[in-house]
């Protein structure tokens, strides 16, 4: 298999973390949430960091943490707006295997529940919460879009959704330094 990290992409409760964890262990590679590696670095949580420092703060924290990750081969989840950010998209696609993991906004939703510890949701009511879930995925649906392979995660266990990752990292040819996939269409 292709050297570099696989870079898990997509929406707050998309299942990156989760499924990440088991991809990684199935492919013997060690797992990084960047989140908690921000969380570790700064002492302080994410929403506390949005808070002090602003969304500004926290991407200068995540774009310092994805560079210091693109010569490991570990398996990565970033945070949700982590591959809209200027250059970010590319940057990740040049170091190693970029994975989309698809959800709807309503799987999205129940996923993240009261949403306390997300910034961009923390204190909006649930049709409100739904109202700023579709916004943010139609803003970066094409940075998403732009992954080496799509994944719906909807209706799925974590289980289902790394064996499917990994089947479909198999099956990627590295011809010229990238991967490509037609993405699957949820």
């Amino acid at each position: 298999m292709q050297r570099g990290p696989i870079w898990l992409v997509g929406m707050m409760g998309a299942g990156k973390s989760a499924v990440g964890a088991l991809l990684a262990k199935a492919l013997g590679r060690p797992f990084v949430d960047t989140d908690l590696e921000i969380e570790r670095e700064a002492g302080s949580s994410v929403a506390e960091i949005f808070s002090s420092e602003g969304e500004r703060g926290f991407r200068a924290r995540e774009r310092a943490a994805i560079e210091a990750l693109c010569a490991r081969d570990a398996v990565v989840a970033l945070g949700g707006g982590a591959i809209a950010e200027p250059e970010i998209a590319e940057r990740l696609a040049r170091a190693g295997i970029v994975v989309y993991l698809r959800a709807t906004p309503h799987t999205l939703l129940a996923r993240v529940g009261d949403a306390e510890t997300r910034p961009l949701l923390a204190n909006l009511a649930p049709t409100a919460r739904l109202a700023k879930l579709e916004a943010l995925l139609a803003l970066r649906a094409p940075a998403y879009e732009s992954a080496a392979i799509a994944v719906a995660t909807d209706g799925r266990a974590p289980e289902a959704v790394a064996a499917e990752i990994r089947r479909r990292l198999e099956s990627v040819e590295r011809a010229d330094g990238s991967a490509r996939e037609e993405p699957a269409r949820a």
